[in-house]
Order: structure tokens, then sequence, then C-alpha cells
């Protein structure tokens, strides 16, 4: 399918994960009425508390999950290829104690029958202080980082996987440009702060500098008192305009893909021929 539609879908995740799912329910339904064929979900879609992550994350590794099981039912109850933001899948240490272990933040892409494409697990973890009501991130102390970069071959393009903080790694969409991206998934919660200052930028900047879509799915709005997420989640065409944006409320927002405009812009401007580092 060279021409379609994708939808983005804007959340603002709470602490219940029944309360999360139903929303993305909905949405993701309205999504499906608007006519999208790929959707993509923000990051921490389901769970958002981080003191839930690790029980949550030995389930869906389990033969029983329940966030994953409810994806793939949502791609193959509404005919659609689904970016399932993030949620936490449990790694396995014996040698760690119980208080050690972690997660990987785990985004996963369904195909329209309902069944698991890929996976990929973010590889760049947000440590940083920022000058908002939370103060301190420490994404390591939760999470494990992933080590592999992802782009999955589909029937609406190759998409190249990523989360959130890796947007500030161009390194790692080169790689996707190379292995052959043509459409770039960011389900992020990227903050209020952060994201006044860098989030279109940076996402513009990736589009620009790979020819390709940029999907950015963001959280938005208050999670508790001393933490907000940016919203203004957006998609953007490969020769960097912004041609669907939403505003800081749980919203979705569609536009068409054209895979013929990437062939074109790559064929005019052919910066894989011209790359001169590996």
């Amino acid at each position: 399918m060279r021409k379609y539609k994708a939808a983005i879908v804007q959340m603002n995740s709470g602490r219940l994960l029944s309360e999360n799912l139903d929303n993305a329910e909905q949405l993701i339904k309205q999504a499906k009425q608007q006519g999208a064929a790929l959707v993509v979900l923000p990051e921490n879609f389901a769970v958002f508390n981080t003191s839930q992550m690790y029980k949550t994350g030995v389930i869906e590794a389990s033969d029983q999950p329940v966030i994953r099981a409810f994806l793939s039912r949502q791609a193959k109850l509404n005919q659609i290829f689904l970016v399932a933001g993030t949620l936490p899948v449990a790694t396995v240490d014996t040698s760690l104690d119980a208080k050690e272990q972690r997660v990987r933040a785990a985004s996963f892409l369904y195909d329209d029958r309902g069944e698991e494409m890929a996976r990929y697990d973010k590889i760049h973890l947000f440590d940083a202080n920022i000058a908002d009501g939370h103060g301190s991130y420490r994404e390591s102390d939760t999470f494990e980082p992933g080590d592999q970069p992802v782009a999955a071959d589909t029937p609406l393009g190759k998409i190249g996987m990523s989360v959130c903080y890796d947007l500030r790694f161009p390194e790692l969409y080169r790689i996707l440009f190379n292995k052959g991206a043509q459409l770039i998934t960011v389900p992020s919660a990227f903050t209020a702060t952060t994201g006044e200052a860098h989030w279109e930028p940076l996402l513009r900047a990736r589009a620009i500098e790979n020819l390709s879509y940029v999907l950015a799915s963001n959280q938005c709005g208050s999670h508790g008192p001393n933490r907000r997420t940016w919203g203004r989640s957006m998609i953007i065409d490969p020769w960097g305009k912004v041609i669907a944006q939403a505003g800081d409320e749980p919203t979705v927002i569609v536009a068409e893909i054209d895979l013929d405009l990437v062939s074109q812009h790559r064929a005019d401007l052919p910066v894989a021929e011209h790359q001169r580092f590996s």
C-alpha cells in the first residue's frame, strides 16, 4: 500500500491500568473511524506509574499477558497495524535481588491480524535533571536498556521504531534510515519543560535528515502534582513539514502517508549515496 492514513493517539495516562486501556480502546476506535490503517500509541500508555512497572512487567513476560493480549485484540478487531507505545516487560536475572530487577520499555508492532510483527526495546534511558516539579528523572533505576535497532517490513512500508529520549541520538535514526526505514515512530512521554524547548525541532530534524515520515505520539497534561507532559503529538512528512498536530488534550490526529513522496525526495536528494562515514 503506497498511500494510506496514519493516526496518532495522544493520551493522559493515569495510575489505573483498566482506565488507561479503556481510554486507549476508545481512541483507537476513533482512529479507525477516521480511516487509519496505522495507529501509534504513546509511551507508557497503559502503565505510567513507576511503582507498577515491575509487577506488570512480570505479567507481560508470561504466557498470559494482559496488555499484549489487549493490543492484539485491538489490532485484529479494528484491522489496523498498531505500534503500541511502550509497556513494561520484565527481564529475569537470577543473580539479582528481587528489588534490583528491572524491566524493558518495549514497543510492539502488531499487524491487522493481531500478530506481533516486531518488538523494540528502548535503548536510551532518560536519566536527567530537569527544572520542573519532578526534578530528577532516573529511568535506569527501573528500566534496562535495549541494544538492537529495529526496522520492520510491513505492507505499509518499512517502519523504524524508537522511543522518546532516543530522539536526542541522531545516530540511531541514521541506522534506521540505512536499514531502509520509510517511517519512524516515536511514542513518547516528553516532559512539558523539555517538550516546549525541543520536541518539534528534534522531530523535524529527524524527518529532514532521514527523508522519512515521523509519527510522534506523546503523553499530555498532568500525571499527579509534580509531573506534566507536553502533548503536541505530530506527524511530519519527509521534507520536515508538520502535516498534523495535536494540542494539549487527549485526542486523535490523522494524516495521509505517501510512500512515493519518500522515494521522490530520496531520489532528488540522494543522501544515502553521499554518506562518508559508516
